[in-house]
């Protein structure tokens, strides 16, 4: 539980790295920046979230004017989405303090011990992801 609180996962309407901005927002520009156009049912089954959700959530990231639609060229009904040039620098803003907030947490971590504590994560991360 504690870990919880220091990562400030218990507030979905900040990012674990101080965003103002809901967790399930963050998750999914990481997506859509890491492929540059993403199809909106690959983000759903990337965030394992139902397709209502993630269509909600796409609408607050269109609002907000960092991704727009597009019709899948290859399937009328496939939305496709795309960063815009404010989404891809919000993006990018996201990911440097993702970064600079988990640089600052293992840099508090001795030298000796950093490579299990990553070792650790990747194993408890796996074990997660089989038990979803």
């Amino acid at each position: 539980m504690r870990f919880v609180r220091e990562f400030g996962l218990h507030q979905p309407d900040r990012t674990p790295c101080g965003q103002p901005l809901p967790v399930s927002e963050a998750h999914a520009m990481v997506e859509i920046a890491r492929d540059g156009r993403l199809r909106q049912v690959d983000l759903a089954r990337r965030l394992r979230l139902e397709k209502s959700t993630v269509s909600r959530l796409v609408t607050n990231l269109v609002n907000r004017g960092w991704i727009r639609r597009e019709t899948a060229g290859d399937d009328g009904r496939g939305v496709l989405l795309l960063l815009t040039e404010t989404g891809a620098t919000a993006a990018a803003r996201q990911a440097d303090a993702r970064r600079d907030r988990l640089t600052s947490v293992l840099d508090r971590i001795p030298d000796t011990q950093r490579g299990a504590v990553v070792a650790a994560l990747h194993i408890l991360a796996e074990a997660a992801d089989e038990t979803s």
